[in-house]
């Protein structure tokens, strides 16, 4: 006769003390709710112990690891390894490891675009982080709107986080040249070797200016992110929002005009900001700007500049010739400002401006004509029709693709040269539009994320073709 299971059910009037729980740290910490924290701490543990930690282990800090790894999502691809050698540095230093999935988002696989789902994950990092007994919490990340969505949760949650993240893969160089006009056969090639690694874009694009901002302990290596692990487990000692002072936003603000960063910093850091209680309105934008008067660029890099090139032509091994790639503050490669804000009539909250990439500086300080898109199909239907009455000197105005206007405020703000200006050689000319401009973009005059006092910006301005636009 088969014997009955073992009940996990037992009366609870043999667990239920007349006292709470001594700590709430732990396992005993975001009890679910049965009415009785004994005996939901009972329950715990019967099905923890399951997955083979004893009664000692559960002892232990818990520390979470956050698991980004997808299979439509390159950028996270060395996620696995980085996991376990965070929970290795995690259990030398006493703490207990324990990993749990969140949703992935990468670029090239979230429609309609990976910012329409940023605040999703940010919820999805922060209620996890809240649902799940943790005193601290490692997460796993690197793409595009992963790391600001997962800092957004962390502080949200309220717990010390810290951030892994999973480096650059390396650069592709088909024939290691640029090319003007190529065939259908060339493009598939360039396709096949453009990402030769798993990785996140390995340019200075918001993956990796987020990654330099954000100034989390080196994860260049395995080693690297056994360090994380070790790091972790004395912070769930610590408290928690007090790890992000104002002084922290300041330092990532100087490290974003120093290496002259993606303008979708701007959007995600003051996104971040604005989840901090102690610190929500006293970061603005005009902070960013005064912060960037004074802060030279000293990171050459692309799209500002091509470090590559410099590489090649550079003895690596002589110290002096390394500061053509990082320059001294007093040769910088830009004297302040590689993010400019600018204000205006159809600006009222501001907007933002990659100087340092721009190819022609004149541009800076321009006025010209206004020719409008209204969306980006008037746009794809009208930017190469040689009627098009458009000259170098004209200013580009594209409309609808902000936060209003267009599900997930598209990265369209890079409006191409119209053909015919092209083929006269026309390299750049100044482009305004509500949207959002790619990090990897490069030489291009784009006042981008410009926002009006309704928050749609240009999306709600009246002015048609013809008016004047000046910068």
């Amino acid at each position: 006769m088969t014997p009955p299971p073992p009940n996990i059910n037992p009366p609870r009037s043999r667990l239920r003390p007349h006292h709470p729980l001594p700590s709430t740290t732990g396992l005993r910490q975001t009890l679910p709710s049965y009415g009785d924290a004994h005996f939901s701490l009972f329950l715990r543990k019967v099905f923890i112990k399951a997955l083979g930690y004893s009664e000692d282990t559960l002892s232990r800090p818990i520390i979470e690891i956050i698991n980004t790894n997808s299979g439509f999502n390159p950028c996270h691809g060395n996620a696995p390894q980085l996991l376990e050698a965070a929970k290795r540095g995690i259990h030398l230093n006493g703490g207990i490891a324990i990993d749990f999935p969140t949703i992935s988002i990468h670029e090239g696989f979230s429609h309609p675009t990976s910012m329409f789902l940023r605040n999703l994950m940010s919820m999805d990092t922060e209620e996890m982080i809240r649902a799940q007994p943790v005193d601290a919490c490692v997460m796993i990340g690197g793409c595009d709107k992963t790391v600001p969505a997962q800092i957004m949760g962390g502080i949200s949650a309220n717990k010390p986080v810290l951030p892994l993240l999973t480096g650059p893969m390396m650069p592709g160089s088909p024939r290691g040249k640029r090319v003007s006009t190529i065939d259908v056969e060339e493009i598939m090639a360039v396709n096949e070797e453009l990402a030769p690694t798993i990785g996140t874009c390995g340019v200075m694009g918001t993956a990796s200016t987020m990654a330099c901002i954000t100034a989390a302990p080196r994860s260049d290596s395995l080693a690297g992110c056994i360090c994380t692990g070790c790091v972790c487990v004395p912070l769930a000692l610590q408290s928690k929002r007090t790890l992000l002072s104002v002084e922290s936003f300041y330092n990532a603000a100087i490290v974003l005009q120093a290496i002259g960063g993606s303008t979708n910093a701007m959007v995600h850091l003051m996104a971040i900001v604005n989840r901090h209680p102690d610190i929500k309105g006293t970061f603005t934008l005009e902070t960013l700007d005064r912060i960037g008067r004074t802060t030279p660029l000293l990171v050459d890099l692309k799209p500002s500049e091509t470090m590559g090139e410099v590489l090649d032509r550079t003895p690596f091994r002589d110290f002096e010739h390394s500061r053509s790639i990082i320059r001294p503050l007093e040769d910088p490669l830009y004297p302040c400002s590689s993010l400019a804000m600018v204000y205006g009539n159809i600006a009222s909250d501001g907007a933002v401006i990659k100087a340092s990439a721009s190819k022609d500086k004149r541009l800076l300080k321009h006025e010209g004509r206004a020719v409008v898109f209204e969306n980006s199909q008037d746009l794809a239907m009208r930017i190469d029709d040689p009627e098009l009455e458009v000259t170098a000197d004209s200013v580009l105005v594209l409309k609808g693709i902000g936060p209003i206007g267009n599900p997930g405020m598209p990265e369209a703000g890079m409006i191409p040269i119209p053909r015919k200006l092209a083929a006269q050689g026309v390299m750049d000319m100044l482009r305004v539009s509500d949207g959002r401009m790619s990090g990897t973009a490069g030489g291009d005059d784009c006042v981008a994320c410009v926002a009006g006092g309704g928050g749609a910006g240009v999306g709600v301005w009246g002015g048609g073709d013809g008016g004047c636009h000046s910068v």
